[in-house]
């Protein structure tokens, strides 16, 4: 009997309505659920909902920052799998956060997110079957 096919829940936080609802249909496809909110309390509310496989994040928000957000959510879930957004490059330090924690400089090319999303996918595939 054929397996059912893995579904990744992703939250997506951008304060930033137009890159929020362009970015949020590149992260849309086959196999992939995305909630999208617009600041780091909002997602804190959705997280206490629902568990999510992925967190991406703009770093940059109104309020908590979106690395206090991946910090909060790694406290409690330290393998879980976070995608930093940045104008900004990152000089160094993100391995501290976690092994599973990665950055986008933006603005990136949709081709850079699918290969992110395609090797996380394949990573928490690997963790279901094993």
């Amino acid at each position: 009997m054929p397996q059912e096919p893995m579904v990744i829940s992703m939250l997506y936080v951008e304060d930033n309505d137009d890159v929020r609802e362009g970015v949020g249909m590149l992260l849309e496809g086959d196999g992939r659920q995305v909630v999208a909110c617009a600041n780091a309390s909002a997602a804190m509310a959705e997280l206490q909902r629902r568990r999510f496989d992925v967190l991406v994040t703009d770093v940059s928000l109104p309020g908590m920052s979106g690395i206090e957000l991946a910090r909060t959510l790694l406290a409690e879930h330290p393998r879980h799998w976070i995608v930093l957004c940045s104008g900004y490059a990152f000089a160094r330090g993100l391995d501290t956060l976690g092994p599973n924690v990665r950055a986008l400089t933006k603005p990136f090319e949709p081709e850079e997110l699918d290969a992110l999303l395609l090797e996380i996918t394949a990573s928490l595939r690997e963790a279901s079957t094993s």
